[in-house]
């Protein structure tokens, strides 16, 4: 995906990445990411609800007009539902490249809220 939107940024054509994890997004170098507290699999919500997933693909689409350069994180206001113990469709373990950058992203969340 970073590959696909850093050629499509130089090639003149504005992306934004809808994702769970923009600190990894930003460490991979994503030009614009919005970020959405949604579980993994469910970047714009839950399977059949159309009006909340309009919500938040016009939230991101939004956000693409506002998030003027790159490396811009934007955050949507919603939550997901359930607590994340309580959400049973997450994958058992992280993902390996995830994993192989855990330290990192909780590196740059730490920094990312000073």
């Amino acid at each position: 995906m970073g590959l696909v939107a850093r050629y499509l940024e130089e090639q003149g054509i504005s992306t934004i990445v809808l994702t769970p994890t923009p600190e990894f997004n930003r460490e991979l170098g994503f030009p614009r990411t919005v970020a959405v507290e949604y579980p993994y699999g469910r970047p714009v919500g839950e399977v059949g609800d159309v009006k909340g997933q309009r919500e938040v693909l016009l939230k991101t689409l939004g956000a693409l007009e506002n998030a003027k350069s790159p490396g811009s994180v934007v955050n949507l206001p919603f939550e997901w539902h359930e607590a994340p113990q309580d959400t049973k469709w997450h994958p058992s373990e992280i993902s390996p490249i995830v994993k192989l950058f855990l330290s990192e992203i909780k590196k740059a969340g730490t920094e990312s809220r000073r």
